[in-house]
């Protein structure tokens, strides 16, 4: 029997065995092999098309089917194909099948008549390392390129008459999430009608899926980066179903479907797109069997500002179509900067044209209007100096950032597009890409735009990756102008910067990168590690990161034995999945392989690229993925022998599959790591916590009074006021509950509410609840209470210990600490609630008032009240003597105060206070009377009342 296996453009292929469902499938058709099944289902299809079959002298596709899982964003798809040869003689069948090419395939094996034949993964020998395209008979087109996004897989054998042949490709990818959404596509492309045609994709995501969506099928035209225009409803015959973190999508169009689509059976590709719910934490991170992976994709964080410089070609091989899409993008991409950011355009041919000499300009209305007439006014001609184009860039961008006081923590990039390679001054590859590096020496990030088949990709490709950037290649006919827009959106929001993920050291162990530049919205960071101690209960995450003026710290315990949340032996429709139980496992093993992939293409020591390739090269043979360094090796096996287990591929969906470049970090270095802050939180006893109970504490008096406020659900109570001094103002707001049984109150009522105001140097506020955090300085920024975290900026600081506390700190002088009271199962008399309580009081002024803060800065006397009405100061060896006296007297800015002796707990219950309490809502303790205290809405400084200074 002859066989022939096309490797196109050096891609590669796994060997492996069909799953019990195909393989149940298979022997079914076998016992049915009836071939005038398939002649009666062709001919529904119309007479023309009946007519164009008949001739045709290829085998009949009898069913062409893929089978995805994606777990947790890692994807494992299978397709099998059955092709019919119901001629006289032998004919040539060829499956082709085009895959991401960042995907790994992991698995492929054929049956033709009574063979079988599987691929085994097998190192390539360094003489063979340049050889990937001995077997194709002509190089690809560059619809097959794998700059353009995709690989096509190629398979060619010659069927026996009236036999069958059976292909099983496997293949797994890591998908990305780009502009806020994951994207798995498949390539429905059989190139003919098929009998039996079914697209089946499973996603599980514990986090929970959102905005799930299956757009109309997509041409090869229309390859490229976010939605396309015009999306409305799914292709027909599609059916959508899913709960909280489950979905399954089907696509079976029968025959007639398939006509109305395409004739010649390119159907398209068929997508599913999704999101997962997320919040600003220290992200999803998934545990299992030794292995984590650890995704991070904060949101609801204010854009950083950018400084750019758009470095455009202008050569005569621009001139047409690409020059006219180049300039619709940016004038579309010009509208979209914000006034924060800076810019400036460069174009280059043999000459370089800089617009605005020397400077970046903001963004204005009359700035935006003269940068769209120079891009207009663009014309195509002379050569392609890259090299001086790109130093051009880097220095008008260096000298900027050197001689102006750009905020520390905006983001400086180059965005650079050609259609070609270097023609003019520097030529040489790799002279280019060690100018380009010392000249932005790890200042700001390149990224790399190619447009049409000229153009050196792998030169821009390393550019990108080298300066910590990204790359994008379009053909020429494609809508150039959307693809470009889409790419700037995708890096035109940066919402961190610097981000940092620490894990302990003598925990973790061959982490993937956990450094990154830069955060982008709508875009994902991702690590991935093996655990040393298996034993530990939990792993510690701290991620900081900087993000506009603030600095950042999260950090969390994550409980390492999680199989009821990981474990995905027991989902629903996901029962045949044998591979994918060690998918965080396969994850970790993708992304450092990627990892060792991009560094060997960085790397100029010829040493270091050996040792790399090597490690690649294992890791893949040990995963059996196919990988620049690994290539498959058909091999037959007898009909009714097994394979040894070593060469078996479980059919699973275990893979990630993207490219790296969106994420390009670096391994931060050793040893500066954050220690853990072990201190317990300092703070006094003077508060306002429970129902609400106060406590005002007197340090040097060595005693401590409490009163009671019974307020009314929704009043808003002034507890600290000094908002022309300090700047500070807290206020507390109440909610109600029913009153214990039995008891004297017709409710309760606690703060479910503090909001903190400060206007020094610059106005802030916080709203706090039991449930999130909310911190404006100009800039919003949520916090979610379950998650522990620090946000810094120049004079704020707010820290948050997970379910338990949030430590608002103000220029260092001023520091609150707010409780977070939660019931597991309360009584309907008990509501989660706040506690407020003040640990450093020493910015705030003597003027500071508020039910809490007139006590501050003045102190009280104790009083003994003798039979005849006359008053004794007593001291403070008295105290003691006096707690048991029903009748004793404070004496507050020479108000008389009748108080008697309690006890009262505070932190929770966890400490117990002796206190002098004054009753009657602290009638004649505080400065006029309880009602004085109501503010009109949470954010009232008090200033226009008037009404503390009337006190």
């Amino acid at each position: 029997m002859i066989l022939w296996l096309w490797l196109f453009w050096g891609f590669s292929i796994a060997a492996g065995q069909p799953d019990s469902e195909l393989l149940a499938r298979y022997l079914e058709e076998k016992l049915m092999a009836d071939y005038s099944v398939v002649e009666q289902v062709v001919r529904r299809v119309p007479r023309q098309t009946r007519f164009l079959q008949r001739l045709e002298t290829r085998p009949r596709m009898s069913e062409f089917t893929v089978k995805a899982t994606v777990i947790s964003r890692y994807a494992f798809t299978t397709v099998s194909c059955t092709m019919v040869n119901s001629g006289s003689e032998a004919r040539e069948g060829v499956f082709e099948m085009q895959i991401p090419a960042a995907a790994f395939i992991s698995n492929f094996t054929m049956s033709i008549g009574n063979k079988t034949y599987y691929g085994e993964v097998t190192g390539k020998e360094k003489k063979n390392s340049s050889d990937d395209k001995a077997r194709t008979k002509k190089p690809p087109g560059p619809q097959n390129a794998r700059e353009n996004g995709y690989e096509t897989f190629k398979a060619s054998v010659f069927i026996p008459r009236k036999m069958q042949a059976n292909f099983l490709l496997h293949y797994e990818e890591l998908l990305q999430r780009r502009l806020g959404k994951y994207e798995y596509i498949v390539s429905i492309r059989p190139q003919q009608l098929v009998g039996r045609l079914r697209v089946e994709v499973n996603i599980l995501e514990n986090s929970g899926i959102v905005s799930l969506e299956v757009p109309p099928l997509r041409n090869s035209k229309h390859k490229g980066n976010g939605k396309v225009e015009g999306d409305v409803s799914p292709p027909p015959s599609t059916v959508i179903g899913h709960t909280k973190t489950l979905a399954k999508v089907t696509f079976s169009p029968n025959v007639v479907e398939q006509t109305k689509i395409a004739r010649n059976g390119i159907l398209g590709d068929f997508i599913v797109r999704y999101d997962v719910n997320r919040e600003l934490s220290v992200g999803d991170i998934q545990i299992l069997n030794g292995y984590f992976v650890h995704y991070f994709a904060p949101t609801d964080l204010p854009p950083l500002p950018k400084n750019v410089v758009f470095v455009l070609d202008s050569s005569a091989s621009m001139v047409g179509t690409k020059l006219r899409q180049t300039k619709e993008a940016l004038f579309t991409i010009l509208q979209d900067l914000r006034p924060e950011d800076h810019f400036n355009i460069i174009g280059f041919s043999n000459r370089i044209k800089v617009w605005q000499q020397d400077r970046l300009v903001p963004v204005t209305p009359n700035n935006i209007r003269d940068a769209k007439k120079y891009i207009h006014n663009m014309s195509p001609t002379g050569g392609t100096n890259i090299n001086s184009a790109l130093q051009t860039g880097a220095k008008l961008l260096n000298d900027y950032i050197a001689q102006n006081d750009i905020d520390a923590r905006s983001v400086s990039l180059i965005i650079f597009l050609t259609d070609g390679r270097p023609t003019v001054g520097e030529t040489q590859s790799s002279k280019i890409l060690s100018n380009t590096k010392d000249a932005i020496r790890d200042k700001f990030c390149l990224f790399t735009i190619g447009i049409g088949n000229d153009v050196d990709y792998r030169l821009l490709e390393r550019m990108a990756l080298e300066n910590c950037g990204m790359t994008r290649h379009f053909q020429e006919d494609e809508d150039a102008a959307s693809h470009l827009k889409g790419f700037y959106d995708e890096i035109g929001t940066p919402l961190l910067s610097d981000i940092r993920v620490d894990y302990p050291e003598d925990n973790v162990e061959q982490v993937t990168q956990n450094f990154f530049p830069n955060y982008f919205n709508g875009s994902e960071i991702i690590i991935a590690g093996k655990l040393i101690n298996r034993t530990s209960d939990s792993l510690h995450v701290e991620v900081t990161a900087s993000n506009s003026k603030k600095y950042i710290l999260l950090k969390t315990d994550v409980a390492i034995d999680l199989p009821s949340k990981n474990d995905i032996t027991a989902v629903p429709g996901l029962e045949d999945g044998k591979g994918d139980q060690n998918y965080i496992e396969r994850a970790w093993s993708y992304l450092t392989i990627k990892e060792l992939l991009n560094s060997r293409l960085k790397s100029d020591d010829n040493q270091e690229k050996e040792y790399l390739m090597e490690k690649a090269k294992s890791m893949a043979l040990t995963y059996n993925f196919v990988t620049p360094f690994t290539f498959l090796k058909m091999r037959e096996a007898g009909l009714h022998s097994e394979s040894p287990p070593e060469e078996l591929i479980r059919p699973s969906t275990d893979g990630i599959g993207e490219k790296l470049q969106s994420l390009q970090g670096h391994k931060a270095p050793p040893g500066i790591r954050r220690q853990q802050d072990k201190q317990r939180i300092k703070i006094s006893k003077t508060s306002a916590d429970g129902d609400p109970h106060f406590v005002i504490d007197f340090p040097s008096s060595k005693f401590s009074v409490c009163f009671n406020i019974d307020g009314e659900p929704g009043d808003i109570l002034r507890l600290v006021s000094d908002h022309k001094e300090s700047g500070v103002t807290v206020n507390g707001q109440l909610i109600g509950a029913p009153a214990p049984p039995n008891g004297h109150k017709k409710h309760r009522t606690y703060f479910n509410t503090i909001t903190i105001l400060s206007n020094k140097p610059q106005r802030s506020y916080l709203e706090i609840t039991p449930t999130r955090i909310i911190l404006d300085d100009g800039e919003r920024l949520i916090l979610s209470c379950d998650r522990s975290a620090v946000v810094r900026s120049s004079s704020l600081e707010v820290s948050v210990s997970a379910n338990s506390n949030i430590t608002v700190t103000i220029r260092d002088t001023i520091s609150f600490v707010i409780l977070i009271h939660h019931y597991k199962k309360p009584a309907p008399y008990q509501k989660d609630h706040l506690g407020f309580y003040i640990s450093n009081s020493k910015g705030l002024s003597s003027d500071s008032h508020g039910l809490l803060g007139q006590f501050l800065n003045h102190e009280v006397k104790l009083l003994q009240e003798s039979l005849n009405t006359s008053h004794q100061q007593v001291g403070q060896n008295q105290t003691e003597a006096l707690k048991t006296n029903l009748t004793n007297t404070l004496k507050v800015k020479g108000r008389l105060v009748p108080v008697v002796w309690k006890q009262r707990r505070i932190y929770n219950g966890q400490q117990e206070v002796d206190c002098w309490f004054a009753k009657n809502n602290a009638d004649k303790l505080i400065d006029g009377s309880y009602k004085d205290y109501l503010a009109s809405h949470p954010f009232d400084t008090g200033t226009t009342s008037g009404m503390i200074n009337s006190l």
